[in-house]
């Protein structure tokens, strides 16, 4: 296996992406991220982020309020969490073959309609546990539909993809912040049918800014534009506004779609072995961490203190992703593992059983490492790889990325029934310096050069009035 390179890749890849690289410096040496699609881009991801931290609160005040206990609210959000997971590579596949933008829009409007029941459910007083099940797992197959579109949009919209990236990521952490508070304010004042109905506003908000999108057309000759050779042997049809040149493919089975996107991930090894590594991560650090912590905490300090820490976390997440704004090095991957580091004060801080100040401080600068980490290893995905195989392959990183988590999380309760909870975070914190060494231990990992490379380098790479190729 090549070192971030596939080897079905088409020979004209590297001048095609060469050309697409060279459009993202303007005449002054400045990126340009804003422009009207991406905006409205932009507020579609960070409404529905601010809606999906809503339901939790949603969904535990309204299960609760009607009798039922925190099994079922776990139970509810297992039904999403396990449609989402298992079915997001096929989504991947689907949005390959056809226009991402009407499938998130649809996906959208399925949501819509789901929370908007649900709203009605909660209303209304009737509420059955397999109904609200049923609208869970179908918002998970919407989401596992809509996931992989998000990969390939974000370098169709803005010339400069890790400061589209960070801009995302901050609006996202935002509403993170924001969300649970305004579901706990509507659930005061009002209830937790007024949570859902907010929801769905949220996914009407998210459908009609994509709806008003329109999707540049791909250079010709540039990968995955019409006409242009890639893996699969299939072109694209299309370059009407909101409809991309990889999409509406017309040759190839889904089987072989499936097959050849797998390939496609397991041809970068840079790739593949970020996700292994984050497997480890998931079952070692992430899953552990989350439930502990809040357990621990609560216990220790009160709920209070609990919301100023995750509070911190969020915080920390923001400031992670002005850092993604301003920092461009050569090699992502490479900075993005040492950010990593920063999220061992974390789990740490709380296992040693440090102070409400000790503890809020290591989630604030566990919060920027991790979200530093996201847009570093975003921008590598979105950038390295071909448009054509980029939904598939952003998918089987998605399910990856999560294959893990209910492991870890199921695994936390017996083990800090034997250890104690402490032990265990502080195990969670020695793992945190462990995963990063591990991908910086990797070549493939730690040496791939960012996409734009040559870009970033004096007088913007041109030599005599030729782009300098980057090195892959």
């Amino acid at each position: 296996m090549s070192d971030g390179t596939s080897s079905q890749s088409p020979p004209g890849e590297a001048a095609g992406r060469q050309d697409i690289v060279a459009t993202t410096v303007d005449r002054g040496g400045l990126r340009t991220v804003w422009s009207r699609d991406f905006a409205l881009f932009f507020v579609a991801r960070a409404v529905a982020r601010l809606g999906d931290t809503m339901l939790p609160v949603a969904l535990a005040a309204g299960l609760l309020q009607h009798g039922y206990g925190a099994g079922a609210v776990g139970l509810a959000m297992a039904s999403t969490a396990a449609a989402f997971a298992g079915l997001v590579v096929f989504g991947g596949v689907i949005a390959d073959r056809f226009s991402t933008r009407r499938l998130m829009i649809g996906a959208d409007l399925v949501r819509l309609g789901t929370q908007s029941l649900a709203a009605g459910l909660f209303s209304s007083g009737h509420v059955v546990l397999w109904e609200i099940c049923a609208i869970g797992f179908v918002n998970g197959v919407a989401g596992a539909v809509f996931q992989p579109g998000v990969a390939s949009t974000v370098p169709r919209l803005a010339s400069d993809i890790q400061a589209a990236n960070g801009a995302i990521r901050i609006a996202e952490s935002a509403a993170q912040l924001a969300g649970p508070a305004v579901a706990g304010l509507l659930v005061g004042f009002a209830s937790p049918g007024s949570v859902f109905a907010a929801h769905a506003a949220t996914y009407a908000i998210s459908a009609l800014c994509l709806l008003l999108l329109r999707l540049p057309r791909v250079a010709p000759g540039a990968p995955g534009a019409p006409g242009a050779s890639g893996t699969g042997g299939a072109g694209r049809a299309g370059g009407e506004a909101g409809a991309g040149p990889q999409e509406h493919r017309t040759g190839g089975s889904f089987k072989a779609d499936l097959v050849d996107g797998w390939r496609e991930f397991r041809a970068r090894t840079w790739l593949w072995g970020v996700i292994a590594v984050w497997c480890l991560y998931m079952i070692a650090v992430w899953g552990p961490t989350v439930p502990l912590v809040a357990t621990e905490v609560v216990q220790q300090h009160g709920p209070r203190a609990y919301g100023l820490v995750n509070s911190a976390l969020g915080a920390g997440t923001v400031v992670g992703g002005f850092l993604a704004l301003r920092l461009r090095p050569r090699r992502m991957l490479r900075a993005g593992a040492v950010a990593l580091f920063a999220f061992a004060g974390f789990p740490a801080s709380v296992g040693a059983g440090l102070g409400v100040p000790a503890m809020a401080a290591g989630a604030a600068v566990a919060g920027a490492g991790m979200s530093f980490w996201g847009v570093m290893w975003a921008t590598s995905v979105q950038t390295q790889v071909p448009p054509d195989v980029l939904n598939r392959i952003h998918a089987y990183d998605v399910a990856g990325s999560l294959a893990m988590m209910p492991v870890g999380q199921a695994l936390a309760g017996p083990a800090a029934a034997f250890l104690g909870a402490g032990h265990v975070l502080l195990v969670a914190g020695a793992m945190s310096l462990v995963v990063p060494a591990a991908l910086l231990a990797v070549p493939a990992i730690r040496d791939l050069v960012r996409a734009d490379a040559h870009a970033l380098a004096p007088r913007a790479g041109a030599v005599r009035g030729r782009v300098r190729p980057a090195r892959r």
